[in-house]
Protein backbone atom coordinates (compact mmCIF):
# COMPACT_ATOMS: atom_id res chain seq x y z
CA UNK A 1 0.00 0.00 0.00
CA UNK A 2 1.25 3.23 -0.82
CA UNK A 3 1.61 6.18 1.70
CA UNK A 4 -1.21 8.14 -0.19
CA UNK A 5 -3.74 5.47 -0.35
CA UNK A 6 -2.52 4.35 3.47
CA UNK A 7 -3.66 7.95 4.38
CA UNK A 8 -6.72 7.65 1.93
CA UNK A 9 -7.96 5.01 3.70
CA UNK A 10 -7.30 6.42 7.15
CA UNK A 11 -9.34 9.50 6.16
CA UNK A 12 -12.38 7.57 5.27
CA UNK A 13 -12.41 5.43 8.28
CA UNK A 14 -11.82 8.67 11.00
CA UNK A 15 -14.44 10.35 8.64
CA UNK A 16 -17.24 7.07 9.09
CA UNK A 17 -16.15 7.22 12.91
CA UNK A 18 -16.75 10.57 13.10
CA UNK A 19 -19.75 10.74 11.10
CA UNK A 20 -21.42 8.35 13.13
CA UNK A 21 -20.34 9.85 16.88
CA UNK A 22 -21.74 13.67 15.56
CA UNK A 23 -24.65 11.82 14.71
CA UNK A 24 -25.51 9.90 17.64
CA UNK A 25 -25.07 12.73 19.71
CA UNK A 26 -21.68 11.96 21.20
CA UNK A 27 -20.22 15.74 20.31
CA UNK A 28 -22.37 18.36 21.74
CA UNK A 29 -24.06 20.57 19.32
CA UNK A 30 -21.96 23.53 18.83
CA UNK A 31 -18.98 21.75 20.44
CA UNK A 32 -15.68 22.87 19.08
CA UNK A 33 -13.22 20.38 17.41
CA UNK A 34 -10.00 20.03 18.76
CA UNK A 35 -7.98 18.35 16.08
CA UNK A 36 -4.67 17.71 17.51
CA UNK A 37 -6.54 15.87 20.93
CA UNK A 38 -8.68 13.78 18.25
CA UNK A 39 -5.79 13.10 16.15
CA UNK A 40 -3.66 12.07 18.75
CA UNK A 41 -6.61 9.86 20.71
CA UNK A 42 -6.89 8.39 16.99
CA UNK A 43 -3.68 7.79 16.37
CA UNK A 44 -3.32 9.78 13.00
CA UNK A 45 -2.41 12.67 11.63
CA UNK A 46 -3.62 15.99 12.09
CA UNK A 47 -3.97 16.36 8.16
CA UNK A 48 -5.51 13.23 7.84
CA UNK A 49 -7.63 14.36 11.00
CA UNK A 50 -8.46 17.82 8.95
CA UNK A 51 -9.85 15.64 5.69
CA UNK A 52 -12.07 13.71 7.36
CA UNK A 53 -13.70 17.13 8.28
CA UNK A 54 -13.35 19.06 5.57
CA UNK A 55 -15.84 16.46 4.06
CA UNK A 56 -18.23 16.33 7.16
CA UNK A 57 -18.38 20.30 6.95
CA UNK A 58 -19.50 19.47 3.20
CA UNK A 59 -22.60 17.70 4.65
CA UNK A 60 -23.31 20.20 6.94
CA UNK A 61 -22.21 18.36 9.93
CA UNK A 62 -19.28 20.68 10.85
CA UNK A 63 -18.33 23.81 10.31
CA UNK A 64 -15.29 25.41 9.28
CA UNK A 65 -14.16 28.02 11.14
CA UNK A 66 -11.39 30.44 9.47
CA UNK A 67 -8.11 30.28 11.32
CA UNK A 68 -10.05 28.34 14.19
CA UNK A 69 -10.44 25.23 13.32
CA UNK A 70 -13.79 23.26 12.72
CA UNK A 71 -16.48 23.11 15.34
CA UNK A 72 -19.62 20.71 15.49
CA UNK A 73 -22.67 22.48 13.59
CA UNK A 74 -24.84 24.40 16.41
CA UNK A 75 -28.96 23.59 17.11
CA UNK A 76 -29.97 27.06 15.76
CA UNK A 77 -33.59 26.85 15.79
CA UNK A 78 -33.81 29.96 13.03
CA UNK A 79 -31.90 27.88 11.15
CA UNK A 80 -34.17 24.68 11.55
CA UNK A 81 -37.33 26.41 11.09
CA UNK A 82 -35.92 27.66 7.73
CA UNK A 83 -34.24 24.39 6.20
CA UNK A 84 -37.55 23.20 7.48
CA UNK A 85 -39.93 25.78 5.72
CA UNK A 86 -37.79 25.19 2.05
CA UNK A 87 -38.04 21.37 2.63
CA UNK A 88 -41.85 21.22 2.91
CA UNK A 89 -41.98 23.56 0.03
CA UNK A 90 -40.00 22.33 -2.28
CA UNK A 91 -40.36 18.49 -1.38
CA UNK A 92 -44.30 19.04 -1.42
CA UNK A 93 -44.21 20.33 -5.26
CA UNK A 94 -41.29 17.76 -6.20
CA UNK A 95 -44.14 14.65 -5.12
CA UNK A 96 -47.01 16.71 -6.35
CA UNK A 97 -45.09 16.59 -9.94
CA UNK A 98 -43.85 13.21 -9.07
CA UNK A 99 -47.71 11.68 -8.58
CA UNK A 100 -48.70 13.41 -11.81
CA UNK A 101 -45.63 11.82 -14.16
CA UNK A 102 -44.39 8.98 -12.37
CA UNK A 103 -45.15 5.58 -14.67
CA UNK A 104 -45.70 2.36 -13.11
CA UNK A 105 -41.77 1.42 -12.72
CA UNK A 106 -41.77 4.45 -10.69
CA UNK A 107 -44.96 3.15 -8.72
CA UNK A 108 -43.12 -0.31 -8.12
CA UNK A 109 -40.47 1.77 -7.23
CA UNK A 110 -41.59 3.62 -4.80
CA UNK A 111 -43.42 -0.04 -3.55
CA UNK A 112 -39.90 -1.63 -2.95
CA UNK A 113 -38.39 0.85 -1.45
CA UNK A 114 -41.30 1.32 1.36
CA UNK A 115 -40.91 -2.51 1.85
CA UNK A 116 -36.91 -2.22 2.58
CA UNK A 117 -37.79 0.66 4.84
CA UNK A 118 -40.54 -1.33 6.88
CA UNK A 119 -38.42 -4.26 7.21
CA UNK A 120 -35.40 -2.69 8.30
CA UNK A 121 -35.23 -1.98 12.38
CA UNK A 122 -34.76 1.60 13.29
CA UNK A 123 -32.34 1.34 16.24
CA UNK A 124 -29.92 -0.99 16.85
CA UNK A 125 -29.89 -2.99 19.84
CA UNK A 126 -27.81 -0.10 21.66
CA UNK A 127 -30.60 2.35 21.30
CA UNK A 128 -28.95 4.09 18.34
CA UNK A 129 -30.46 4.86 15.36
CA UNK A 130 -29.40 2.27 12.53
CA UNK A 131 -27.39 3.05 10.02
CA UNK A 132 -28.80 0.97 7.26
CA UNK A 133 -32.07 2.21 8.38
CA UNK A 134 -30.89 5.63 7.21
CA UNK A 135 -29.56 4.75 4.05
CA UNK A 136 -33.08 3.22 3.36
CA UNK A 137 -34.87 5.86 5.17
CA UNK A 138 -33.21 8.69 2.72
CA UNK A 139 -33.52 6.31 -0.20
CA UNK A 140 -37.57 6.13 0.23
CA UNK A 141 -37.59 9.83 0.37
CA UNK A 142 -35.47 9.91 -2.76
CA UNK A 143 -37.53 7.70 -4.46
CA UNK A 144 -40.94 9.43 -4.07
CA UNK A 145 -39.57 12.15 -5.61
CA UNK A 146 -38.45 10.65 -8.53
CA UNK A 147 -41.26 9.74 -11.03
CA UNK A 148 -40.84 13.46 -11.75
CA UNK A 149 -39.67 14.95 -14.92
CA UNK A 150 -37.48 17.64 -13.56
CA UNK A 151 -34.12 15.47 -12.34
CA UNK A 152 -33.02 19.08 -11.04
CA UNK A 153 -36.15 19.57 -8.60
CA UNK A 154 -35.53 15.75 -7.21
CA UNK A 155 -31.56 17.07 -6.77
CA UNK A 156 -32.02 20.02 -4.95
CA UNK A 157 -34.91 18.29 -2.70
CA UNK A 158 -32.25 15.19 -2.06
CA UNK A 159 -29.99 18.46 -0.85
CA UNK A 160 -32.47 19.98 1.42
CA UNK A 161 -32.67 16.73 2.97
CA UNK A 162 -28.96 15.69 2.96
CA UNK A 163 -28.83 19.12 5.28
CA UNK A 164 -30.93 17.91 7.85
CA UNK A 165 -29.90 14.29 8.39
CA UNK A 166 -28.01 15.63 11.37
CA UNK A 167 -31.57 16.77 12.70
CA UNK A 168 -33.30 13.71 12.14
CA UNK A 169 -30.65 11.91 14.16
CA UNK A 170 -30.33 14.47 16.89
CA UNK A 171 -34.54 13.85 17.46
CA UNK A 172 -33.75 10.84 18.87
CA UNK A 173 -30.66 11.23 19.90
CA UNK A 174 -30.97 13.96 21.88
CA UNK A 175 -34.55 15.21 21.59
CA UNK A 176 -35.26 11.25 22.58
CA UNK A 177 -38.67 11.58 20.36
CA UNK A 178 -38.97 7.95 21.03
CA UNK A 179 -42.90 7.65 20.96
CA UNK A 180 -42.70 8.76 17.30
CA UNK A 181 -44.42 5.92 15.04
CA UNK A 182 -42.20 6.64 11.95
CA UNK A 183 -43.25 3.81 10.56
CA UNK A 184 -47.16 5.37 10.55
CA UNK A 185 -46.19 8.25 9.20
CA UNK A 186 -44.21 6.36 6.03
CA UNK A 187 -46.91 4.40 5.53
CA UNK A 188 -49.26 7.14 5.10
CA UNK A 189 -47.15 9.10 2.71
CA UNK A 190 -46.06 5.97 0.67
CA UNK A 191 -50.31 4.95 0.48
CA UNK A 192 -51.37 8.29 -0.42
CA UNK A 193 -49.15 8.50 -3.10
CA UNK A 194 -49.62 5.23 -4.88
CA UNK A 195 -53.11 6.49 -4.60
CA UNK A 196 -52.30 9.37 -6.87
CA UNK A 197 -53.44 11.53 -4.19
CA UNK A 198 -51.35 14.69 -4.61
CA UNK A 199 -53.03 17.02 -1.63
CA UNK A 200 -53.21 14.35 1.11
CA UNK A 201 -49.49 12.73 0.12
CA UNK A 202 -48.24 16.47 0.55
CA UNK A 203 -49.77 17.03 3.51
CA UNK A 204 -48.53 13.78 5.50
CA UNK A 205 -44.86 14.70 3.86
CA UNK A 206 -45.44 18.08 5.51
CA UNK A 207 -46.34 16.34 9.00
CA UNK A 208 -43.87 14.65 8.12
CA UNK A 209 -40.62 17.08 8.05
CA UNK A 210 -42.44 19.15 10.73
CA UNK A 211 -42.69 16.33 13.35
CA UNK A 212 -38.38 16.13 13.64
CA UNK A 213 -38.56 20.13 13.73
CA UNK A 214 -40.98 20.01 16.50
CA UNK A 215 -39.23 17.76 18.73
CA UNK A 216 -36.21 19.50 17.88
CA UNK A 217 -37.32 22.62 18.87
CA UNK A 218 -39.08 21.72 22.14
CA UNK A 219 -35.44 20.24 23.01
CA UNK A 220 -33.66 23.58 22.59
CA UNK A 221 -36.23 25.38 24.10
CA UNK A 222 -35.96 23.41 26.85
CA UNK A 223 -31.98 23.42 27.30
CA UNK A 224 -32.08 27.28 26.44
CA UNK A 225 -34.40 27.71 29.71
CA UNK A 226 -32.05 25.02 31.63
CA UNK A 227 -29.48 27.04 30.87
CA UNK A 228 -31.10 30.30 32.32
CA UNK A 229 -31.60 28.99 35.76
CA UNK A 230 -28.24 27.94 36.05
CA UNK A 231 -26.30 30.70 38.43
CA UNK A 232 -23.24 32.16 36.29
Amino acid sequence: MTLSTEKATLAETVYSELRDELLRGGLAPGAKIRISDIAARRGVSPSVLREALTRLAEQGLVVAMPQRGFAVAELSVEALLDLTRARTLIESVALRESIADGDLAWESSVIAAHYRLRRTPLVNPDGHVNIDWAEAHRHFHHTLLAGGKSTRLTAVADSLRDCSELYLYWSRELAHDDQRDAAAEHAEIAEYTLARDADKAAEALAAHIERTTDALVSYANAANDLSKDVPA
